[in-house]
């Protein structure tokens, strides 16, 4: 009977490795890129172990387990990954609300898991990965602008309402909801929220949820729903598009459900193109 792998708790003196590594593929990798650039590869820092995976000297692969378990490792070390991080989140016991990356590390992590861990309330195994570098190919809307924080207030109930709708269940559920208010305020005080506000209404939203120095990631995309249909999504998302690639990261990216064909088709006609797959595991 073969061997299974040993992961390890990644250290500081692992940091050039894991940026090494996830260099591989800046786009699936900009969730962990950004963590790992602002906090570095430390527990202490990141606020959750980092575990990785070596084959000799190569590192092959890892897997930040904190709110969100996000594995991520090179092609052809998915499968030995996904054994040696399921053997240390049985160990752990889940802690996680979502796993979410690269399908090709989430999906068989997920296969080992679940028999542990029970069902989970939602699996997404094909979650288009999408990027554009380039200019949006749609006008973008000009009054879709930064949230400012005296906003706030307004912008709270509508990504609420994203949330709920895109999750499947409410953002007030865990602590009442402050840790989720408390991330939104976050992103409005770093620029990374914006919306079309007229007056007390928020017609459209998104957020810049993932950044690193080479790649964003836009997450929480919303029309409200009285104004859907009339391209408003299109035209934000190209505001989006252009604020990000001029002040925040080259690349731009997202991915959506593969269910979703109005917001694919959407994205498309804004210029984005198909360059990999998630999946979301969600509890």
């Amino acid at each position: 009977m073969l061997r299974t792998a040993s992961a390890r708790v990644l250290d500081e003196d692992d940091e050039g490795a894991v940026r090494a590594l996830l260099a591989t593929d800046p786009v699936a990798a900009c969730m962990l890129a950004g963590r790992i650039e602002v906090h570095g590869t430390a527990a202490s820092t990141l606020g959750a172990p980092l575990w990785g995976l070596h084959s000799g000297r190569q590192l092959d692969a890892v897997c930040l387990a904190g709110a969100n378990l996000i594995p991520f490792a090179r092609p052809g070390a998915e499968r030995a990954a996904a054994g040696a991080f399921a053997d240390r989140a049985r160990r752990a016991g889940r802690r996680c609300s979502t796993i979410v990356g690269p399908a090709g590390s989430v999906l068989p992590l997920w296969e080992l898991l679940a028999p542990v861990w029970g069902a989970a309330r939602d699996v997404r195994p094909s979650q288009p990965l999408l990027a554009i570098s380039g200019p949006p190919t749609v006008p973008a809307e000009p009054r879709v602008r930064p949230v400012r924080t005296d906003q706030l207030p307004t912008l709270l109930p509508a990504a609420i309402a994203m949330f709920t709708e895109e999750v499947g269940v409410s953002p007030l559920r865990v602590d009442g909801g402050a840790g989720y208010r408390a991330r939104v305020a976050d992103m409005v005080r770093a620029g990374q929220s914006l919306a079309w506000i007229e007056g007390d209404e928020v017609l459209f939203k998104a957020d810049i949820g993932a950044v690193s120095r080479d790649a964003c990631q836009v997450q929480g995309v919303w029309v409200a729903p009285r104004y859907r249909g009339q391209g408003i999504g299109q035209r934000g998302t190209a505001a989006v598009v252009e604020y990000a690639r001029t002040a925040v990261a080259p690349v731009v990216s997202l991915y959506v459900n593969d269910f979703n064909s109005p917001a694919r088709a959407a994205y498309a006609r804004v210029g984005f193109t198909r360059v990999g797959t998630y999946a979301s595991v969600l509890f």
